[in-house]
């Protein structure tokens, strides 16, 4: 197993290598399916995306949070849930509510009840069925899983910038982050 040279004298994968590639690009491709349905239905359904439907769930799940808890909450980046808290402000889903007794900068977001009407009426969010798929992997497979897509996203050399929920835009002005500065640094 592994792979066998060509005429030209490159690597090519054998059947098996084959075969666990398709494997690993129909599981991708059935994970971003599911997102993207769910995206669309939820738009159709209730004029959102999934990202913040996601949010929103999440959110209606406790009290206000901060926005650092529920970053933590969303598996994602704080720069990357402000964008979809913004926009759920903006329709009035959501209320931003800057807080009072021992920390004045704490603002504390929370959903207003359109956004619980709206979620009464929404479909499941697919990043919901995401998230449980990884609990119920355990906590060793899950940081193999993590370590071997981490190591592929280094092997594709892509940009290591902080991603955009799924299906959102990515925040204007993103930076870069340490890690990436310095891998940029060492290829110049």
């Amino acid at each position: 197993m592994g792979t066998q040279s060509d005429a030209q004298g490159g690597a090519r994968p054998t059947k098996s290598d084959d075969r666990a590639t398709r494997d690993v690009l129909d599981a991708i491709r059935r994970i971003v399916r599911a997102l993207r349905e769910s995206s669309r239905a939820a738009e159709s359904a209730v004029g959102i995306g999934a990202a913040q439907l996601f949010v929103l769930h999440r959110l209606a799940a406790s009290p206000a949070l901060s926005l650092n808890e529920l970053a933590a909450r969303t598996f994602t980046h704080q720069s990357s849930v402000s964008v979809v808290v913004s926009r759920l402000v903006e329709r009035g889903l959501l209320t931003r509510t800057r807080g009072d007794g021992d920390d004045g900068r704490r603002v504390a977001i929370s959903v207003t009840p359109a956004g619980r009407a709206l979620l009464a009426r929404a479909p499941a969010a697919a990043q919901e069925r995401l998230v449980a798929g990884l609990a119920l992997l355990g906590a060793g497979p899950r940081r193999e899983l993590a370590a071997l897509l981490g190591r592929l996203v280094d092997l594709m050399a892509l940009p290591d910038r902080s991603p955009p929920m799924f299906f959102e835009s990515a925040p204007a002005g993103t930076r870069r982050t340490r890690k990436e500065t310095k891998r940029r640094a060492r290829l110049a």
